[in-house]
């Protein structure tokens, strides 16, 4: 699905959220600045946006992964375009069954990527794994929408705004649709942040951006 609309990913990101989504990166970039890391790992990197945009915290390196290749081939191209391709690196990866030693990173980011994963705990497990102690952790995904006025504008756009356009540019309206959908079956808020600690992750905390339509999570191993 997701090689099937990666050509058109980047320009309706930036349609469909009104360039928003740029606004929310930079929020990660300032979360993890002071802990100033050194190997940054970006799970489900998608199209790179983040791993390009991690580069600002200036670290040793920056590995992005990702199970598209078609999201991936993209993603090199925009890197080769910011002559960048020596301090990111993508590879083809499961996030569920990272190829790297355990604790291997100073920090892990995953922005809208995690509601993909097949097998939510396991990915998690892994990240824990490869994350070195007291590494930082940061999720940016999606969430829903609580406040009444806002909550319905945002359903009606989410769920017939958003696939009609995302089928007229991308041809596929079954990505489009999976979206609304993957979110409202998706923990968010303090249900995420009690898996989180489930599986050992510390000083969790959730804070919700733009009226609820995301949410950052930021812990630490």
């Amino acid at each position: 699905m997701f090689d099937g609309i990666a050509g058109k990913y980047d320009f309706l990101n930036r349609l469909l959220s009104f360039n928003i989504d740029v606004v929310w990166r930079k929020k990660v970039i300032q979360l993890l600045k002071p802990y100033k890391p050194q190997r940054i790992l970006d799970v489900a990197t998608g199209t790179a946006d983040l791993a390009i945009a991690l580069v600002a915290l200036k670290p040793i390196s920056v590995i992005g992964i990702d199970i598209s290749a078609g999201m991936l081939e993209i993603g090199r191209q925009k890197i080769a375009k910011k002559a960048l391709q020596y301090q990111i690196q993508l590879q083809k990866e499961d996030s569920e069954n990272l190829p790297f030693e355990s604790n291997s990173f100073d920090a892990i980011t995953v922005a809208f990527g995690i509601r993909n994963f097949e097998n939510l705990q396991k990915g998690l497990l892994e990240i824990y794994r490869v994350l070195q102690p007291e590494g930082q952790f940061v999720i940016l995904e999606f969430s829903k929408v609580k406040t009444p006025f806002i909550k319905q504008f945002y359903h009606f756009y989410f769920r017939y705004v958003t696939p009609t356009i995302g089928k007229l540019f991308s041809k596929s309206a079954n990505a489009y649709t999976y979206l609304p959908n993957s979110v409202q079956v998706f923990p968010e808020g303090e249900e995420m942040c009690v898996i989180l600690q489930n599986v050992g992750f510390k000083k969790v905390k959730c804070k919700s951006l733009s009226f609820g339509i995301a949410s950052i999570y930021h812990c630490q191993k």
